[in-house]
């Protein structure tokens, strides 16, 4: 998936009112999966991105990733997005709706695994026939 397409499908799940919310939705949600997830984890979803968002993904040296709950998650973003935590909730969705198309689905599975049953309701929100591939 290209990024534009990416970012577009990110605007139209959120219903974010401009390109530059969703582009800044999706960098926030990008750097706080980064925060979560093993660093080969992140390497092997980001390697399935476009560059413009892989770039999101990329830890520096002294960043580890750390293990926190879904509103902990959704506080992180929404200091990233400088929004209400109730919208980046929204946003935080979209983007992960729209990296499940993006990637393979074995690529989004082991991604997945890395996430407790509290953010369950970020995962499979939409039947993947509703986001156009």
């Amino acid at each position: 998936m290209e990024y534009n397409e990416f970012i577009t499908h990110v605007q139209s799940l959120a219903q974010s009112n401009s390109r530059e919310e969703a582009e800044i939705a999706t960098r926030a949600t990008l750097e706080t999966i980064k925060e979560r997830i093993p660093g080969d984890e992140v390497q092997n979803l980001a390697a399935q991105l476009p560059q413009e968002l892989a770039n999101h993904l990329r830890r520096q040296e002294e960043e580890t990733f750390q293990t926190f709950r879904l509103q902990e998650f959704i506080t992180r973003a929404s200091q990233k997005e400088n929004i209400e935590p109730t919208t980046t909730a929204i946003h935080v969705r979209a983007v992960f709706a729209v990296l499940q198309n993006a990637v393979s689905p074995d690529n989004f599975a082991k991604f997945h695994s890395y996430f407790s049953h509290d953010y369950e309701e970020l995962f499979g929100t939409l039947p993947t026939s509703e986001v156009p591939a």
